[in-house]
């Protein structure tokens, strides 16, 4: 229970930072307009809006997985009546070594940017390492979303992913 919770939150958490980065490109954006409209030079900003973007949208994949908020074949699912478990338990572990296999990559990617000395060839010059940190943490949060689920519903024949308001009733 203590262990559910604090994944719940965790999720959250990530989604909330995932909102506050929506938040923070538009106001690139708006200072990106303004700093045009004075003749103020505002080098990377495009750039640092495309990192915003990559941070918020790894981010909040772990919370829109858990609020059952991804594409879900909830059809084909329904369709599989008392076979449905085997369905689910088929998506889960697909779903669950990809998601895996994207947290290893993720980190990789971190830890050679940060070896090499990468940068970013805009004009921001910014090391590609520091950028990539909110893509590891957004990718190791969704492999762990997708193992908690994954067990969950070998443990209890249920995953923890909230039920869609259009989807039909349980079989």
């Amino acid at each position: 229970m203590v262990l559910r919770t604090f994944l719940d939150r965790l999720y959250a958490a990530a989604g909330v930072i995932a909102a506050l980065c929506l938040i923070a490109i538009l106001v690139v954006i708006v200072l990106q307009m303004t700093a045009r409209w004075l003749l103020i030079p505002f080098p990377g900003s495009s750039e640092y809006a495309g990192y915003l973007m990559a941070a918020s949208s790894f981010l909040a994949f772990a919370y829109a997985l858990n609020s059952g908020a991804h594409i879900r074949v909830s059809l084909l699912l329904s369709a599989l009546g008392h076979h449905r478990f085997w369905g689910e338990f088929w998506c889960m572990a697909i779903g669950t070594a990809a998601a895996s296999y994207l947290a290893w990559y993720a980190i990789k990617a971190i830890y050679w940017s940060l070896k090499f000395g990468d940068i970013s060839q805009g004009l921001d010059a910014t090391p590609i390492w520091i950028v990539q940190i909110p893509v590891g943490i957004g990718a190791v949060l969704l492999a762990i979303c997708f193992w908690d689920n994954l067990i969950s519903l070998l443990l209890r024949g249920r995953d923890n992913i909230r039920a869609e308001k259009l989807e039909g009733p349980e079989v």
